[in-house]
């Protein structure tokens, strides 16, 4: 009977880790969950239908407004009346209005209505700014605000400024950090103290290789900006540990399929 046990246990741990091993590839919703009424781009309202339809985490944009505020837009201007975000004081910034009729959110409204989310991380991507300096600021505000609302279990960081990951890493090497340049290896990256890599899909394409040597670094694989459904099968397919894309609820149908 004690061999019988044995073996049944034994069976169990080789199913349990065979499952354990088979990477499930998560959804992250790029810029939140805005192609869907009511929402618009790096909107709290995208925040919080991402965290409704239960993706793995919704990215947002930072930048560092002229008196040191970080602000919530993806482009380098915005939308409204096309403000410099570098050179324009929050106060006007936060004058501006999104599609949806909502104002420009600071990061810090962003990251209080993100601590009232129950299913998702925040995916913070710190822009490249006009000098070392001010990205050095932003990324130490951002950390700062970050840990002062107990938010570190919860946020992730991607950037496409070298500066700006290795600048995440020497402040907190504990960070969930992601460089976005698509320039680096997985080798490469590991020597700087990233854990992710996060590359457009084209250059993971290209770059098919980095699939292992990525695996076998422990380094995560996330792929940006995919929005066809037969993009999303492939990097399912190739074992991507993320994908990001316009369309998470499509993303969500095909991997609760796999």
């Amino acid at each position: 009977m004690a061999i019988k046990r044995l073996i049944f246990f034994g069976i169990l741990l080789f199913v349990v880790g065979g499952m354990d091993a088979k990477i499930k590839t998560k959804i992250i919703a790029h810029r939140g969950f805005w192609n869907t009424e009511g929402a618009a781009q790096n909107s709290i309202a995208a925040l919080t239908k991402a965290d409704e339809i239960e993706v793995y985490g919704s990215e947002l944009d930072v930048w560092l407004s002229s008196d040191g505020v970080p602000m919530i837009n993806h482009d380098p201007l915005t939308a409204d009346h096309h403000l410099v975000l570098e050179k324009t004081p929050s106060y006007l910034l936060k004058q501006e209005k999104l599609s949806n009729g909502e104002y420009l959110p600071t990061l810090e409204e962003y990251l209080k209505k993100g601590k009232e989310c129950k299913n998702i991380k925040l995916i913070i991507e710190l822009k490249p700014h006009s000098s070392k300096e001010r990205e050095d600021s932003l990324t130490a505000k951002v950390l700062a605000m970050v840990k002062e609302l107990k938010l570190e279990n919860k946020v992730e960081y991607i950037s496409f400024s070298l500066n700006a990951v290795k600048e995440l890493v020497r402040l907190n090497n504990k960070a969930e950090v992601s460089y976005l340049g698509g320039d680096l290896s997985p080798k490469e990256l590991k020597e700087i103290g990233c854990t992710g890599l996060d590359y457009d899909l084209n250059t993971m394409m290209k770059n098919e290789n980095w699939f292992n040597e990525a695996k076998k670094l422990g380094i995560k694989i996330n792929v940006w900006t995919v929005n066809k459904e037969s993009d999303m099968k492939y990097f399912i397919e190739k074992g991507a540990d993320f994908i990001t894309t316009n369309d998470p609820q499509l993303g969500l149908n095909l991997v609760k399929q796999e």
